[in-house]
């Protein structure tokens, strides 16, 4: 039998945007205990190669304790026995784990406390259409050069990890998945 032509790979298929319907939970970017005096806004918009928002993105953050332990509390992905949705959280433990969708002008945003000076970031992943792949990324709140990755950057694409202050318990960080401003991702083996 003769041979056939030889066909290229295909590639693995894109995920979602089916995101609404299964991954985002009631509260899930309430990290801090509810009314802590110590809470930080972190927010910012996740934007396409040219700049447009996509409204159909997650965002995930995980980070340490302020006192620096990496064990968190249970209840972001709890499920009720009764009624099988999400129980969340209960507003009283720090959790370390959020996840977000951004809304229709992209933007997401999680209220946390601030990770401790030893682990001076959050670590975020990005899952959105058109992406083979979810994405990793931090966004540190310090320019520490001594600071993991920071140090090996210039100036320009260090700025895309840091999560800049705005005004007293708000930072920014906006995630741009391409293009001349495209974030710095993190390659993890």
């Amino acid at each position: 039998m003769p041979a056939g032509p030889v066909l290229p790979p295909t590639p693995s298929q894109t995920v979602g945007p089916f995101y609404g319907y299964a991954l985002p939970f009631a509260g899930g970017g309430d990290i801090a205990p509810a009314g802590h005096p110590d809470t930080v806004t972190v927010h910012g918009h996740v934007r396409d190669g040219s700049g447009a928002p996509v409204p159909d993105a997650i965002v995930e953050t995980w980070q340490a304790a302020p006192d620096g332990s990496l064990a968190g509390r249970p209840g972001s992905l709890r499920r009720s026995p009764v009624t099988g949705g999400f129980l969340g959280r209960n507003g009283v433990d720090f959790t370390g784990f959020g996840r977000v969708a951004t809304d229709a002008d992209g933007h997401w945003a999680v209220r946390t406390l601030a990770p401790p000076a030893g682990t001076p970031y959050l670590c975020v992943c990005v899952f959105a259409r058109g992406l083979m792949h979810h994405l990793y990324t931090r966004a540190y709140f310090t320019d520490d050069v001594r600071q993991g990755p920071l140090a090996a950057l210039p100036g320009p694409r260090r700025a895309t990890l840091l999560a800049s202050p705005e005004r007293d318990g708000v930072r920014r960080f906006d995630i741009h998945l391409q293009g001349e401003r495209e974030t710095v991702f993190l390659d993890f083996h």
